[in-house]
């Protein structure tokens, strides 16, 4: 089936996580470790000189997570990964905690990301490669309209500045991984399909 998974025990499958949910306890473990993969993605981050904002592996990471978690997951995940961090939890990028003033608006953009690829996955997006692959342009540019301008005013630096600190030297590592996202979700859904087939 193209646009979703029926179980042996009858329900539609919307995104992944549907498989693995159903108890609180589960939820639970979804939503939390959802933020746990984000903090563990944090911790791969170079530097860019003169720019507050690093690459690392955490925009991968929170739209990896809001689309196989869904929107209300994804939402409740990006929520715990950034409080627990602004109350002292190590996990935002190179172990930091606390208020980061000039890439708040970044992780912000997570939260509003999440809930953007989530829906649109509970709707087929992330079944075929060029759907996801879209799906990953969409969360990147999502969490860029919350975090450039939320950079512009934390430093201020003008729009082009922002721009040059907060989005040009990120592109090339987005499109690499969006082009890995594209192959990884609807290879997953195709095992999932063929686990539950064998049941």
């Amino acid at each position: 089936m193209a646009d979703g998974l029926v179980m042996a025990s009858g329900p539609r499958i919307g995104v992944l996580a549907d498989a693995w949910g159903g108890s609180l306890a589960r939820e639970v473990a979804l939503v939390v470790g959802g933020a746990a993969v984000v903090g563990a993605a944090a911790q791969v981050s170079v530097t860019i000189p003169g720019s507050p904002v690093p690459v690392t592996g955490q925009t991968f990471a929170v739209l990896l997570a809001g689309t196989a978690l869904g929107s209300a997951r994804g939402v409740a995940s990006m929520l715990f990964y950034v409080v627990a961090g602004v109350l002292g939890v190590p996990w935002f990028a190179d172990g930091a905690h606390g208020w980061p003033a000039a890439t708040m608006g970044y992780l912000l953009g997570f939260v509003l990301a999440a809930a953007v690829v989530g829906r649109l996955a509970a709707v087929g997006a992330d079944r075929r490669p060029g759907r996801m692959f879209g799906l990953m342009v969409l969360g990147n540019l999502v969490i860029y309209a919350v975090g450039v301008p939320w950079l512009m005013v934390a430093t201020g630096v003008d729009v082009p500045a922002a721009l040059l600190l907060g989005l040009v030297p990120f592109l090339a590592g987005d499109l690499l991984k969006a082009l890995l996202a594209a192959g990884l979700l609807p290879g997953s859904w195709r095992l999932v399909r063929r686990l539950s087939s064998s049941a």
